[in-house]
C-alpha cells in the first residue's frame, strides 16, 4: 500500500542549504537592487512554504517559474541536450558490439546505463567528457548490490508489464541499449518508457526520445509534468496509470529517487550518487553507482 505522501519527509537541511546556494548565489540576471531584494524574498517564501514532503526537485521546479517569470526564460539547455544526445548515440553503437561480445549483456548494459547518469547539468555544474569516456571503458568498476541484481532479473523474468522512468539526455542513449537487452532476454515483457513532460534542465522529454530512435525500441509517453523527477500526484492520469499497472518499475537518476522514495511500488532505483548528500545518506564515495528498491530499502 501507498504511503500518504504528507507523512514522509523529504525537505531536509542539507537540500535546502543547497538551493540557497544555488539560487541565492547565482542570479539569472543582474537586475537592479530592488528587483534583487524581491527575487531573493520570493526565493525564500518558496522555501519555507514547501511542506516537509516536498522534494528538491518540486522546489527547483518553482523556482524556475519564479525565474522565468521575473527574468524571462532561462537555461535553454536545447542544443546542449542534442549535442549530448548525438554524442551517446554514438557512444552506444561502439558499446553495442561490445553488449553482443559479453557473456553477460543485461549486466554490462545496466552498468553503462547506470554510467550515463553522470550527464547531469542539474546536480553538477559541469560534465567532464574525458571523465565520462574514462568511466564507460571501465563498466567492470560499476559494483552492483548482487542480490537486488538477481531481484531484479527475476522480477523482469515474471513480469508482464515493466516501466522504464528516463532521467538525462545523452544517458538515455544507454538506457536504450539496456531496454534492448532487457527485451532480448524477456520477449514477452510489456515495457513502456517514461520521459519528462516539459524541458525541465537536461532532462529528456519526448523530443530527445525522437531524437534518438527510443521510440524505435519500446513505446514511450510524457509524464505530463515539468517537474525534473516522478511526483505521482503530478503526473498525468496515462503516466500514473501505467505506473501504477506495471509489476517492475526501473527509475534512473536521483530526481526520480527523490520523488518517488517511500512510494512502496516495486521501485528499483538506478543514479550515481553526484551530491555529497546522498553520498553521506548511502554512505558511499561520490559518483558510487546505486542499484536500490523501494520496497526492501531501510
Amino acid at each position: 500500500m501507498t504511503e500518504n505522501r504528507n507523512d514522509v519527509i523529504r525537505l531536509n537541511s542539507e537540500c535546502i542549504k543547497c538551493l540557497l546556494n544555488k539560487y541565492l548565489n547565482k542570479l539569472p540576471v543582474e537586475p537592479d537592487e530592488s528587483t534583487k531584494v524581491m527575487y531573493f524574498q520570493k526565493i525564500l517564501q518558496i522555501i519555507a512554504d514547501a511542506d516537509h514532503s516536498v522534494s528538491a526537485p518540486e522546489i527547483v521546479a518553482e523556482v524556475t517559474k519564479l525565474q522565468n517569470n521575473m527574468f524571462g526564460k532561462q537555461e535553454d539547455y536545447t542544443e546542449l541536450k542534442k549535442y549530448y544526445n548525438a554524442l551517446m548515440d554514438n557512444v552506444g553503437k561502439d558499446l553495442k558490439n561490445k553488449l553482443d561480445e559479453s557473456s553477460d549483456p543485461l549486466l554490462l548494459a545496466i552498468r553503462y546505463s547506470m554510467l550515463g547518469n553522470y550527464i547531469d547539468f542539474g546536480a553538477m555544474d559541469s560534465v567532464d567528457e574525458n571523465k565520462l569516456r574514462e568511466m564507460l571503458d571501465k563498466p567492470s568498476d560499476v559494483k552492483l548490490d548482487e542480490n537486488e541484481f538477481k531481484n531484479l532479473t527475476n522480477d523482469l523474468k515474471n513480469a508482464k508489464k515493466a516501466v522504464f522512468i528516463t532521467d538525462n539526455c545523452g544517458e538515455i542513449a544507454l538506457d536504450k541499449l539496456l531496454i534492448s537487452e532487457i527485451q532480448k532476454e524477456y520477449p514477452s515483457l510489456d515495457i513502456t518508457i517514461i520521459v519528462r513532460g516539459a524541458p525541465v534542465l537536461n532532462d529528456a522529454t519526448t523530443e530527445d526520445a525522437l531524437q534518438i530512435g527510443l521510440d524505435k525500441v519500446a513505446k514511450v509517453i510524457s509524464n505530463g509534468s515539468d517537474v525534473a523527477g516522478t511526483c505521482l500526484d503530478k503526473i498525468s492520469d496515462e503516466a500514473k496509470g501505467i505506473i501504477d499497472s506495471a509489476d517492475v518499475i526501473i527509475a534512473k537518476g536521483q530526481g526520480n529517487f527523490e520523488t518517488l522514495r517511500y512510494c512502496n511500488k516495486n521501485v528499483y532505483y538506478m543514479f550515481l550518487c553526484k551530491c555529497q548528500l546522498f553520498a553521506d545518506r548511502c554512505n558511499v564515495p561520490r559518483f558510487t553507482p546505486m542499484l536500490l528498491n523501494d520496497i526492501r530499502m531501510n
